[in-house]
């Protein structure tokens, strides 16, 4: 994610920390740099300009010219710059004090409308809510089918009427419907065009002049960048929207629509979607990109996916191992799943401070590793993951033979399980000697 505009704005800080002090020209040149790769990064020119313009004034005050550390200095104008032109601050969906709190979804076709109503509903039915997915999209094929489809696979009712080709008409008896059966989130799917027409703004005007909605999201796809940025400032204008959701955040390597759309709409990102699977919505906190813009990673939203997906009851049970000295193969593997369950590896590595698109490139993560692991372990009987120290060369070329892997990736599982062992002993040892350990323990790794 933004791989080319972290990269570039690395390279643009070298400029700064080359130099012992700073004067008024070294700032001059090194924020040519970072306004090249602001552009290049397809972010708006408007933004671009008055970025610039704000952290060269403060980069040559007194504060940071005569500092020890200048580099640090502008670094840290940079990333208070960067948060502000993104919002500042997390901005959550508002809710209504009297349900149910309507979302109409609005967007160009193929955006991912129909999709990222289904990963907000499947988010606010974490939270205890009840949500109704609405089908208004008329038009395109399959529409209806496709947000029936979604809410079956996270078990969130849909309301369509049959055969009508009146969205107003749905959209207002979706509210009724909402009300008599205690739905408390009405997330309307509107229709979409390839491109903004009179049509499609009068219709969807006609929608929010009948519901009333609490929120207008615009879904824009982050990828096409400056013109994710145009789509939002005429959907804006004409629609007075709310909020943004920007999807394919994960693919991005640019980052203009990110860093472009709050500066120029005047609305917030409210949501951004991370891939392509339905929990993988989340909320965006301008504070945490832009660490991870600068290189900075997020250990924030890497503590708060481990949450996630943290279980307490087997967090227990592998401390009373790790007390015990009797960690398995199979909790091994257990600890491994956990890790995978927050995400791709790449992904996670990438909200490691320090860690840049760059640095893992030619990194070879193989996703896959998992899945061989834990294809040798279900091969082992409950025995043999109990006591590896039984496995010997018959045992481990029946073992190979049934997951499909060589006695050697057997013998590297085993080192890696032995060398992990070790490490749990070592940490058991010292939270023993320093007190006792946190209510959840830890996964491993972590």
């Amino acid at each position: 994610m933004f791989e080319n505009l972290v990269d570039k704005l690395s390279g643009a800080f070298k400029t700064f920390r080359s130099k012992g002090k700073l004067t008024e020209a070294d700032v001059k040149v090194g924020m040519r740099e970072v306004k090249l790769a602001l552009l290049e990064a397809d972010v708006n020119f408007k933004v671009v300009k008055e970025f610039v313009s704000k952290v060269s004034a403060r980069a040559v005050g007194s504060d940071v010219l005569e500092s020890l550390v200048p580099a640090q200095q502008i670094v840290k104008i940079v990333n208070e710059e960067l948060v502000e032109i993104m919002g500042s601050k997390n901005e959550k969906l508002n809710i209504s004090s009297k349900p149910p709190t309507i979302v109409m979804m609005v967007g160009l076709q193929g955006s991912g409308k129909t999709t990222h109503s289904g990963k907000l509903a499947k988010l606010f039915k974490k939270q205890n809510k009840r949500p109704l997915l609405v089908a208004c999209d008329v038009y395109r094929p399959a529409a209806v089918k496709q947000l029936e489809v979604v809410g079956e696979s996270i078990d969130v009712p849909v309301f369509s009427i049959p055969d009508s080709k009146d969205p107003v008409k749905i959209a207002d008896e979706a509210i009724k419907f909402a009300n008599k059966n205690g739905n408390d989130l009405v997330i309307i799917d509107t229709a979409g065009r390839l491109h903004i027409d009179e049509t499609l703004m009068g219709e969807l005007k006609s929608i929010k002049n009948r519901v009333d909605p609490t929120e207008i999201l615009l879904v824009v796809d982050s990828m096409t960048g400056q013109d994710a940025v145009n789509v939002a400032e005429s959907f804006n204008e004409l629609l007075d929207i709310t909020g943004v959701i920007l999807t394919k955040l994960d693919g991005d390597t640019r980052g203009g629509a990110a860093l472009s759309v709050r500066h120029v709409t005047g609305k917030p990102i409210k949501f951004v979607g991370m891939g392509e699977k339905l929990d993988a919505l989340e909320p965006f906190y301008p504070d945490r990109m832009a660490s991870r813009i600068l290189g900075m990673g997020d250990v924030l939203s890497l503590i708060e996916k481990a949450q996630e997906t943290f279980d307490e009851k087997k967090a227990a049970e592998l401390e009373k191992k790790l007390r015990e000295s009797s960690f398995t193969l199979q909790d091994f593997l257990e600890q491994f799943r956990q890790i995978r369950s927050m995400g791709s590896m790449e992904q996670l590595m990438g909200m490691i401070p320090g860690v840049k698109p760059s640095d893992l490139k030619d990194a070879k993560i193989d996703e896959k590793q998992i899945d061989r692991m834990e294809a040798i372990i279900l091969s082992m009987t409950p025995k043999e993951r109990e006591k590896p120290d039984i496995l010997n060369s018959s045992r481990k070329k029946r073992i190979a033979a049934g997951s499909g892997t060589t006695v050697e990736q057997i013998n590297r599982l085993l080192k890696q399980f032995e060398q992990t062992n070790q490490l749990m002993k070592t940490m058991t040892k010292a939270q023993k000697r320093g007190g006792k350990f946190g209510k959840k323990g830890f996964p491993f790794g972590m």
